[in-house]
């Protein structure tokens, strides 16, 4: 279970440093992590759900996840970069240099230099949420570790 953090917690850092600084559907977020990955806060879910799953200990659960994030995360994304194309015109120069998912190791150069993290949006957003219900889940986890022994 302990191994699974080394995941779980960049994966929460990682959605809660992006939740701060993206306005969704109200401009086109390029600094902070979307200077590194076009889609932080979808890395953060996987790594917190890989967590997870290398937790559970079971490559079947691996698999079966992996399969998941591809059915459901790469049409939700192309969908989503459809719709940043069609609002944004500075989207295909962002996306040439900014990575879909695995991120860069220096950040993008970008025109926002202005972008900063705000505490508003990271609460706007709501991303608490996946630290408490991360929480929750090893919390679970570790009530059932108990019973077993």
């Amino acid at each position: 279970m302990l191994a699974s953090l080394l995941l779980v917690a960049p994966g929460l850092w990682l959605r809660g440093y992006a939740a701060g600084y993206v306005r969704k559907n109200a401009e086109l977020t390029r600094t902070g992590p979307y200077a590194y990955t076009r889609n932080p806060l979808y890395l953060g879910s996987m790594l917190i759900a890989f967590g997870f799953a290398v937790a559970s200990g079971s490559w079947i659960v691996l698999v079966v996840l992996a399969a998941l994030f591809v059915a459901i995360y790469l049409p939700t994304i192309l969908s989503e970069e459809q719709y940043l194309r069609e609002h944004f015109s500075g989207f295909d120069a962002y996306a040439a240099e900014v990575p879909r998912l695995l991120p860069r190791l220096t950040p993008a150069s970008t025109n926002d230099a202005a972008g900063r993290f705000s505490r508003q949006l990271y609460l706007h957003h709501r991303e608490y949420n996946a630290l408490m219900g991360a929480g929750a889940i090893y919390a679970a986890l570790a009530v059932l570790l108990y019973l077993r022994r």
